[in-house]
């Protein structure tokens, strides 16, 4: 997977689109232009670090519009908006959908790669959770439906004998198959238990995430 950093810039206007290809391409960033919403979901982004230059009012769907297409196909794409026409509702709802800056044109050099590097690091960040949530997951796979029971009481602060006794099972039995799935998830306490329950539990689909 290529690792460099992709800006992808959807802007009606071929002049400003023209010049922001050149202002990233001499800034050292990789860049592709699109004229409209619906060009840039012609040509969905490939998997690599990246984020999205987007002019709020373009004509057919708005870039409001794209930001919601994205967030209902799971494109966790970072989003700077860009405006020739700053009203309070649009700025309010892109940045509810999570958008990272709000920039007025004319469009200035530093406020510009500002604004983008923040979103190329909410990029990394997520990411890194996206890898981290999808280690869990292949790390969880690994124990049995009845060691998931045991690990589930476990974080939930109860001790061997009374799992025993909700699973109908022995005490030293519950004893090993927690020594096993210990050993499984490359822990050494229920503390540490507790704090894989807790990352498992906030990589979920749709787990609310904070973003950086």
């Amino acid at each position: 997977m290529n690792t460099s950093p992709l800006i992808h810039v959807v802007d009606d206007d071929e002049p400003l689109r023209t010049a922001l290809l050149r202002l990233l391409d001499m800034a050292g960033f990789e860049a592709r232009g699109y004229a409209s919403a619906g060009e840039f979901l012609l040509h969905p982004p490939p998997d690599r670090p990246s984020c999205l230059l987007l002019d709020v009012r373009m004509p057919g769907p708005s870039g409001l519009d794209l930001q919601g297409a994205l967030e209902e196909n799971g494109i966790p794409l970072p989003i700077v908006f860009l405006t020739g026409h700053a009203d309070v509702p649009s700025t309010v709802q892109a940045l509810k959908g999570g958008a990272v800056d709000f920039l007025e044109k004319p469009i200035q050099r530093e406020p510009l790669l500002a604004a983008l590097g923040r979103a190329l690091a909410r990029d990394a960040a997520q990411r890194a959770a996206r890898k981290d949530a999808e280690s869990l997951r292949v790390l969880f796979a690994t124990l049995s439906t009845r060691e998931r029971d045991v690990f589930d009481r476990i974080v939930a602060g109860k001790l061997n004998k009374q799992i025993a006794d909700e699973l109908g099972s022995s005490e030293r039995t519950i004893k090993t198959q927690r020594a096993h799935l210990m050993v499984k998830l490359g822990v050494d306490s229920a503390a540490e238990l507790g704090a894989l329950a807790e990352r498992l539990s906030r990589s979920a689909p749709g787990a609310e995430q904070s973003p950086p």
